[in-house]
Formats: structure tokens, sequence, C-alpha cells
């Protein structure tokens, strides 16, 4: 794709979902922003928004929106960041259906919703239900097509199944069949398939609309950072005393396989800022729903 310069930088908002909890998405997100400014050589202007924390909103300024992962339940709460940031949400998709964007005459917001940030808008949407798993999933999995009709072009290049990282408490299951028709909602991946467990696979990927996108897994996931990271001694310790030996064996070898995760962090946001940038340059939209 030939470069296009705006007139004015880029600007991304990135949602701080960790509440002060240290974690490695924050950094990935940033990384991946950078080297698509450097690559593209445009002018991104990034500011971070701790939102569970200091209850920081940003406003519709914005470009472009990533909210990131984060511990803790995606279940309704009276925290005070929970009514500002839906109608932050809220906002976007109104935005976004606009007459003034549907006639082509401004530039529409996009948005990326990674794991926390992912049940908490498919909750508010009532996309389906959320709730807690039976256990922790944590590790490298694969993620399957829903069908093979329709083709989503942040996933072009990956194959299927892919891998990802996930880590999660918590899931999303039971599709609201009647609010995704209305929505047009497209629900694209779902978790790995387990013949021998008698329990729902969870949704993983779902493009909300032509701007908005979400991912129950870490598309943002840095597969040499994560391994440096889990080959420190004191981090291997951890995992292996939560998860077992056997799980931490099985994502030190998918970590360091090029054609998993690697991958799967080079395509999907990459792909996502590209398009993005491309439709608030030219007023072109991308990723329309089937």
């Amino acid at each position: 794709m030939q470069n296009i310069s705006l007139e004015k930088p880029l600007k991304i908002a990135v949602l701080d979902m960790y509440d002060n909890v240290a974690g490695e998405g924050m950094r990935c997100i940033i990384n991946l922003i950078n080297e698509f400014s450097t690559n593209k050589n445009i002018e991104v202007i990034t500011e971070v928004f701790n939102v569970r924390a200091n209850t920081e909103i940003p406003s519709l300024v914005h470009d472009i929106y990533i909210s990131s992962g984060g511990p803790g339940s995606p279940l309704p709460s009276d925290d005070a960041w929970e009514k500002p940031y839906f109608a932050l949400i809220d906002s976007i998709f109104e935005h976004n259906k606009s007459e003034e964007i549907l006639n082509g005459e401004g530039s529409p917001k996009f948005m990326f919703l990674i794991c926390h940030s992912f049940q908490l808008v498919a909750r508010h949407l009532e996309i389906g239900k959320v709730t807690k798993r039976r256990s922790t999933s944590f590790g490298v999995f694969p993620v399957h097509p829903i069908d093979t009709v329709n083709k989503e072009l942040l996933f072009e290049g990956l194959p299927d199944p892919f891998f990802v990282v996930d880590s999660r408490d918590y899931q999303l299951v039971s599709p609201n069949l009647k609010i995704i028709k209305e929505l047009g909602v497209q629900i694209l991946r779902m978790e790995k398939e387990r013949p021998h467990v008698n329990l729902e696979r969870a949704i993983m990927a779902i493009r909300f609309s032509k701007e908005v996108f979400g991912t129950q897994f870490h598309p943002e996931a840095d597969a040499q950072g994560m391994l440096k990271l889990l080959l420190s001694d004191e981090k291997r310790k951890a995992v292996i005393k939560t998860h077992g030996i056997e799980k931490y064996n099985d994502m030190i070898t998918k970590l360091d396989d090029p054609d998993k995760i690697m991958l799967t962090e080079s395509i999907i946001i990459p792909t996502f800022l590209e398009k993005a940038y491309s439709t608030i340059s030219q007023q072109v939209f991308y990723g329309e729903i089937a």
C-alpha cells in the first residue's frame, strides 16, 4: 500500500485497563504502535489513559482507540470508571452511524478491544453471557473459524486455525442471536475444540462493526518478550507452580515457533492499524460484514 500523509498527526488513545497491575500488555501495544509509525513513516501521537485506576477516559478527538486486557472481573460493578467507559463506547458507535460518516464526509473512529475490554463491551451490548470459567485458561492455543465463507481481513495471512496467547478467568458464551442480528455483529473465532469436555466453547473474536473489532485473546503478545520472561528463574517457577511443567514446556515450544505467536503478533494489530489509517486518510471503509 502506498503511504498517504495526513495533514495532521494520527491520534491514538490507548485505554489502560490493567488497574495499576503490572503486565506485559501495555508494553506490547505501545511497541506495535511505534513500529507502525516507523514502518509507515507517519507521525502518531499516542496518549495513554489509566481507565480503571484513575477514571481517565478519552474524548472523541482521537482517530483510533485500543482498549487493553487486564485482571479482575468484567462483570457489572459500581466502579467509578464503568459508566464513562461505556459512554465512550456508545459514543464511538453513534459517531460512526452519523449521517456525516455514512455520507463519507468525515472520518470514522476505530477501536480494538482486547480480552478484558472485549468481555466488557460484549456484556454491555448483550452479545452473549460473560461468565467465570471453572479454571483459568492460560497458554498458547489454536482458535477456530466459525465458517470458511466469511473471510476476515485482519486474519489474512494466518492459517486455520491460528495460535494465540490466552490468559483469562472469564469467558463469553451463549451468543444472543437476536441482538447479534440486530447489531450486524459477526462472530469469527471460537476457542480450541474439546470433544471430551461437555462445556460451551468460548467466543474468541468478534467484528462488532466496520470500525470496531475485538478479541478474547491477546494479539499484541510479543512472543520473544514473553519467551524471555518465561525463561527467567522467577517466572519459570511461578508458572510451573500454578500450571505445571507440561504447560510451561508447551508454552516455551510454541512461543519459539515463528509460525505461531510471532505470526499472529505480526498480522492482526498491524493490519488493523494500517486499514484504519488508510480509511481515515481516504474515507475508504474496510472490513465490511458479509
